[in-house]
């Protein structure tokens, strides 16, 4: 097969859902010494960009949304590893800290926007659930992230995500991280009124959002 073959099959085991396609044929461009950062780009972005459009056109629903993000974790499992021995630079630029508040202990929403922020090429550190406010600005001073996204599944739990916002403006942090906010409650007009970077009500809206916040649009 062609580079250019190869990297057709790859967006296609995304759009898929092929985890053991995408895996394999991440293995294989290793194998070969590709550059990684074109196969990326070139072979699995497409297949996930695709998956975005589909599940905007509503073709595409929630089971299919996670398998391919699974298969693009499943590629990406196979190449960052190697990406960083080789380049030793984050992909994207960007880290992103990710958790749900303090309080709370849904994790759907934010373990599939987590995955499509690792998809969309972003270094992802997932603190968990119910995850104390200081916790999220020690993991993002810890891991070097620009970008704190704060997800909420109760209007007894979203108070915290105005909380964070404030926490920060106590430590004179506020100028330092952009921070994300999510979840069943949350709105656009609820992070205008907190004074939240940004906000996203699904996976694909939460990547357009992160590169846009992250400078990657």
């Amino acid at each position: 097969m062609t580079k250019n073959e190869i990297y057709t099959k790859m967006s296609e085991a995304i759009v898929a859902g092929d985890r053991q396609a995408a895996r394999a044929l991440a293995e294989e461009a290793v194998r070969s010494g590709f550059d990684l950062l074109e196969v990326v780009e070139q072979g699995y972005m497409p297949g996930i960009q695709r998956v975005g459009a589909l599940w905007e056109e509503g073709e595409y629903f929630l089971p299919e949304l996670i398998t391919s993000a699974e298969a693009m974790k499943s590629a990406m499992a196979v190449l960052n590893p190697e990406l960083n021995r080789r380049e030793g630079v984050n992909r994207a630029g960007a880290r992103v800290i990710i958790g749900t508040v303090e309080g709370d202990i849904h994790d759907i929403g934010k373990n599939l926007v987590a995955s499509m922020l690792q998809a969309g090429g972003f270094e992802v550190t997932d603190l968990g659930v119910d995850v104390k406010l200081e916790r999220f600005i020690e993991a993002a001073d810890a891991a070097g992230a620009g970008l704190i996204c704060l997800s909420a599944l109760l209007t007894t739990t979203m108070t915290n995500q105005r909380r964070f916002l404030e926490l920060l403006k106590e430590r004179g942090l506020r100028g330092k991280y952009k921070v994300l906010v999510g979840g069943a409650p949350a709105s656009r007009k609820w992070a205008e009124e907190i004074g939240a970077d940004g906000f996203a009500e699904n996976a694909v809206a939460a990547v357009k959002a992160a590169k846009a916040l992250a400078g990657l649009a």
